[in-house]
C-alpha cells in the first residue's frame, strides 16, 4: 500500500498543476501576444533501500508552445506584431529585464511608454518615454517616432528603437508573470535586423478545442488516481483482516 499510494499522491499533484496551466491557457485564450503555456513532467525515483521501486511524479510549468499566433490589424500607431522569433525587451516588475510578444503599446501620464500588461517597454537607451502630448508611432523597423501637433507639417523624429531581440538558440523560461526571461539572470542581443507589423497585434496561440479535451483527459486522469487511493485502502484493510484471522 505505501508504495501504491505515494506513486499515485504524486501524480495527483501533477495532475493539479496540469489543470492549472490549462486554466491559465484557457483565461488567456484572448490575450495579445500570450504563449500557451507547456507542461513539463518526468518521473521522480528515490534511492535508497525499499525506496528505489517508488516511481513518483514531478511536473512544473516553464515552457511555452513559441508557435505564431493570427495577425489581426488594429489600425492603432502604437501596436505592433512582432514575427519569427522577434521578443520585445520590458522591464519587469523586479527592475530585471523580460521579453514578451505583446505589442499592444500605450503612454502612461508621465510618458513612460508601456505593454498591456503595465510593464515598461525598453529602447536602445533604457526604459523608453516620449514628450507630452506629443503624437507616436512605430516603424517596421521598431524605430520610435515622434511628432509635434503643433507643427503637422513636420515630419516624424526618430526618437529612439524598440529593443528587439532574437531568441533563436537561447534558453527561455516563462515566469508567472506571463513573461520570458532568461535563466541566471542573463540577457538576449539585439536584433539589428528585425521588423514587426505596425498596427497590428499577434493574438493568443492557444487552440481552445485542444485546451478542453486536455481539460477533460487532466480531470478523467486525476479521478483515476484518487481511486487507487481508494484500492491501496482497500488492500490494506483485507490485510489487516487477513492477520486477525491467522492469529
Amino acid at each position: 500500500m505505501d508504495r501504491l499510494v505515494y506513486t499515485a499522491l504524486s501524480g495527483m499533484q501533477a495532475s493539479m498543476t496540469r489543470e492549472r496551466m490549462i486554466a491559465s491557457n484557457m483565461a488567456n485564450a484572448q490575450t495579445t501576444g500570450f504563449r500557451a503555456e507547456v507542461l513539463q513532467a518526468q518521473p521522480v525515483t528515490l534511492d535508497g533501500p525499499q525506496l528505489d521501486v517508488r516511481a513518483m511524479s514531478r511536473a512544473e510549468v516553464k515552457g511555452a508552445m513559441m508557435k505564431e499566433g493570427a495577425i489581426a490589424e488594429t489600425g492603432r500607431s502604437l501596436d505592433v506584431a512582432m514575427t519569427g522569433d522577434t521578443m520585445l525587451a520590458v522591464q519587469s516588475l523586479d527592475g530585471g529585464e523580460a521579453y514578451t510578444r505583446r505589442g499592444d503599446l500605450s503612454v502612461s501620464i508621465s510618458g513612460v511608454v508601456q505593454n498591456g500588461d503595465g510593464l515598461p517597454v525598453l529602447g536602445e537607451n533604457g526604459p523608453l518615454t516620449v514628450p507630452p502630448d506629443a503624437k507616436v508611432s512605430i516603424g517596421e523597423d521598431g524605430a520610435v517616432l515622434v511628432a509635434d501637433p503643433a507643427t503637422p507639417d513636420q515630419p516624424p523624429q526618430r526618437i529612439d528603437r524598440l529593443k528587439l531581440v532574437s531568441t533563436s538558440g537561447s534558453k527561455l523560461e516563462k515566469d508567472l508573470a506571463g513573461v520570458f526571461r532568461v535563466p541566471a539572470g542573463g540577457v538576449l542581443p539585439v536584433d539589428e535586423n528585425a521588423k514587426v507589423i505596425p498596427a497590428s497585434l499577434e493574438q493568443s496561440n492557444v487552440n481552445t478545442s485542444e485546451v478542453l479535451i486536455d481539460m477533460i483527459e487532466a480531470q478523467r486522469l486525476f479521478e483515476l488516481r484518487t481511486k487507487l487511493i481508494q484500492t491501496a485502502q482497500q488492500l490494506d484493510e483485507g490485510s489487516s483482516r487477513l492477520m486477525r484471522i491467522d492469529s
